[in-house]
């Protein structure tokens, strides 16, 4: 950048003139009889100094101003070049800089607006914890739902539930569960997620409670007109060969004489029928029940081994390929777990058996993104699209001798892991499970 040139030259005349008073001065030390012009050379002198002093002065005194004001935030000041001070390009590149800084900080302020309006307006409730503050309401939504306390401890929350209380107070981990909340208009549960970050050096936990009473009433109500919906197929379906064998031995017995043997008959028929729709209502009582799970972490690769040594022991003729990440670790209950894969499987095998020329099956476990993907893939027909949305509610089947309980155990299963089980197509056309755990 360099000097500026009028400071420059300027600088240079005033030095320039205080060297010449300065020789002025001496010359009158060395002459008789001059005392006067003596006095006139050191008032020259001081005055050529005070000149030089004050043109310095004013180009660092601008420059003082200019960084005070950059201290104090007043990104609109700009550097006065005026009346001597020079530096005029330092002072344009000085402006400029400020002019940048200026427009940033305006930019961050919108954006900041933007988003503490996008906190402030999302429609989850968010909570703040802090040593200072305690628990601060976030949002409009949290100051809506937690409005019947007072205070800012934890335990003032308890109002609202003592489990919340106790999560709002827990300095331990990240987690995420359901809890139930005591609202004015009764019990409602709502998912409960927190999370640690820093502020400033400050640690702060961010809560957020998304009430989901109603989505919850609304998949229920949904889940039990699916549920009715198959059970009066089922139900029907097995009633009306029951119907017409009891009509059938009735009549037999009314004849005259009476037949006995074909209405012994139909009386047998009707009770092994009996006996079917029986066995379909056990089956709905084992789907009512919630599986228990007893989670623990244990190897990926001896469990996915014992599972194919269990395969090839029941279906020999069926090659299962495995692809298991090594060093994998899952997080869940074995038992339970080996009981939905060893489901699959079978459903596969029979598939597969059931398909064309290829015959094989695919088991892969892999670690991805940090979670745990499950792929069963058989080479058989697959699952028509139309029908992949219900082959999960409980007694829904394609198979003739199917019961329709396996896949919607599987998915209770799955599901109680906090997981997710899905249905897509193959890579030969076949069904492709996939569990996310």
């Amino acid at each position: 950048m360099g000097f500026d040139r009028r400071f420059t030259l300027v600088l240079t005349a005033w030095v320039l003139a205080l060297f010449l008073a300065l020789v002025g001065f001496v010359w009158t030390l060395e002459m008789d009889g001059l005392a006067a012009a003596r006095i006139l050379a050191g008032l020259i002198v001081i005055a050529m100094a005070a000149g030089l002093w004050r043109h310095i002065d004013r180009t660092n005194r601008s420059i003082a101003r200019f960084v005070e004001a950059l201290g104090h935030g007043d990104f609109a000041t700009r550097f006065d070049g005026r009346g001597g001070a020079g530096f005029a390009a330092l002072g344009e590149a000085l402006s400029g800089a400020m002019r940048t800084l200026q427009a940033e900080r305006d930019r961050s302020a919108r954006e900041m607006r933007y988003l503490e309006a996008l906190v402030d307006d999302m429609p989850v409730a968010l909570l703040t914890v802090d040593a200072a503050h305690g628990v601060t309401p976030a949002n409009k939504a949290a100051r809506r739902l937690f409005n019947r306390h007072e205070g800012v401890r934890p335990e003032d929350f308890g109002i609202y539930g003592a489990t919340l209380a106790a999560r709002l107070g827990d300095e331990g981990e990240a987690r995420q569960e359901v809890l139930i909340l005591r609202m004015p208009g009764g019990p409602q549960r709502a998912i409960v997620r927190s999370a640690s970050l820093e502020r400033l050096g400050l640690r702060i936990r961010a809560v957020t409670v998304e009430p989901v009473q109603g989505t919850l009433d609304t998949i229920e109500m949904a889940a039990q007109t699916d549920l009715v919906r198959v059970l009066t197929h089922e139900i029907l379906n097995s009633l009306t060969p029951v119907t017409s064998l009891a009509e059938t031995a009735a009549a037999l017995l009314d004849a005259e004489p009476p037949d006995v043997p074909d209405a012994r008959i139909a009386v047998t028929t009707l009770a092994r029928r009996a006996e079917g729709l029986r066995r379909f209502i056990d089956s709905y009582r084992a789907v009512s029940h919630a599986p228990v799970l007893r989670r623990r972490r244990f190897a990926a690769g001896p469990f996915v081994a014992e599972l194919a040594r269990l395969f090839a022991a029941e279906w020999p003729d069926v090659p299962l390929a495995l692809e298991v990440e090594p060093d994998l670790l899952l997080d869940a209950d074995p038992d339970l777990l080996a009981q939905v894969l060893i489901n699959l499987l079978r459903n596969g095998a029979q598939a597969v058996l059931r398909g064309g020329d290829e015959q094989w099956m695919r088991l892969g476990v892999s670690a991805v993104a940090g979670q745990v993907w499950i792929e069963i893939e058989d080479s058989g027909k697959g699952v028509p699209e139309n029908l992949r949305r219900d082959i999960f509610l409980p007694f829904f089947t394609t198979r003739a001798e199917g019961t329709g309980v396996g896949l919607n155990l599987a998915r209770q299963v799955v599901v109680g892991h906090g997981g997710t089980i899905d249905i897509a197509e193959g890579s030969a056309g076949g069904a492709l499970f996939r569990i996310i755990l």
